[in-house]
């Protein structure tokens, strides 16, 4: 009563028998808590990278490093001295080598001390020249911006300018003329005088 007899289906076994094999069935998509999850390994090598770099193909360059750090004044003692107690004369000194000579060295220090009266907004100069010499050698903006390394480290950042120029074969104590004539002097060959031979 309820329920009906099937006289071909025979017996019925508990618990019913599943069929075999069993159908595939995929795993669950969900992992136990604590259960560490494991990842293929990455062929970077094939992708153009190396292996344990993080730089990947496309990143936009962030520019070459300096030759020296901020606080490597020490490098240089003299110009650590001379950027000490007057500050103006290394900015007018790298102002001069960075315009080509179009900016003297007696004319970016006036300008530099001008511009310390005005709630010391030298800084706006020193930063300027600053960006010029990093595109001039495609230098990375390290360790902070030009504006706070200039704002906060005024000393430090003409030191490491000057030290980067001086690095790079320029020494600008020379000036831009200096510069110039020793290039002239290291291309120009002076041949020697000949034997002299006395007649009478």
């Amino acid at each position: 009563m309820g329920s009906s007899w099937n006289e071909n289906s025979g017996p019925e076994t508990y618990p019913p028998t599943a069929p075999y094999p069993p159908p595939h069935t995929d795993p669950p998509s969900r992992v136990a808590p604590g259960t560490p999850t494991t990842y293929p390994p990455m062929n970077i090598a094939s992708q153009g990278g190396h292996v344990g770099s993080p730089y990947r193909p496309g990143t936009p360059s962030v520019g070459r490093p300096w030759s020296t750090g901020l606080f490597d004044c020490g490098q240089n003692q003299t110009n650590a001295i001379m950027t000490a107690f007057f500050p103006c004369v290394t900015f007018g000194q790298i102002a001069e080598i960075l315009d080509e000579g179009e900016t003297s060295c007696t004319l970016g220090s006036f300008m530099y001390i001008l511009m310390v009266p005005a709630l010391l907004t030298c800084w706006i100069m020193g930063s300027n020249y600053r960006r010029k010499l990093r595109n001039k050698y495609n230098l990375v903006q390290a360790p902070a911006e030009d504006w706070t390394v200039h704002l906060f480290c005024p000393c430090c950042s003409l030191c490491q300018e000057f030290r980067e120029l001086h690095n790079r074969g320029i020494d600008p104590s020379l000036g831009w003329m200096g510069y110039l004539a020793q290039q002239q002097q290291g291309t120009t060959t002076i041949e020697p005088p000949k034997d002299q031979f006395m007649t009478k």
